[in-house]
């Protein structure tokens, strides 16, 4: 009875442990540097800050209606001026940016 007690004990910790976790780990997903262009990973996906600076024969597919705030891959929300980006661990991309891997938010 005795391991019983102390395992109930031990639930209200868990539960308040998991519940400020949570907040936690979502702020730090939205957290850190902004990318820079010069990055070996985003010129490797030919990242710009600035979707309208993209070149335009180097990428033909890109169109002006895509930046990184409507692409799927997007961790921000759509009124947030940047947002995580899984290609760019730790590091933020700007809501007007875009890169060669872009894909239309379902």
């Amino acid at each position: 009875m005795s391991t019983r007690r102390n395992f109930l004990k031990g639930i209200p910790i868990i539960a308040a442990a998991g519940a400020l976790g949570v907040p936690l780990a979502s702020r730090a997903q939205g957290s850190g540097p902004m990318v820079d262009e010069k990055d070996p990973q985003a010129v490797g996906l030919g990242y710009k800050a600035d979707s309208a600076k993209v070149d335009k024969a180097k990428y033909p597919k890109h169109d002006a209606s895509q930046h990184c705030g409507n692409c799927q891959l997007f961790q921000g929300k759509a009124t947030d001026a940047s947002g995580g980006c899984p290609l760019f661990a730790g590091k933020q991309v700007a809501s007007k940016g875009w890169c060669s891997a872009w894909v239309k938010k379902a």
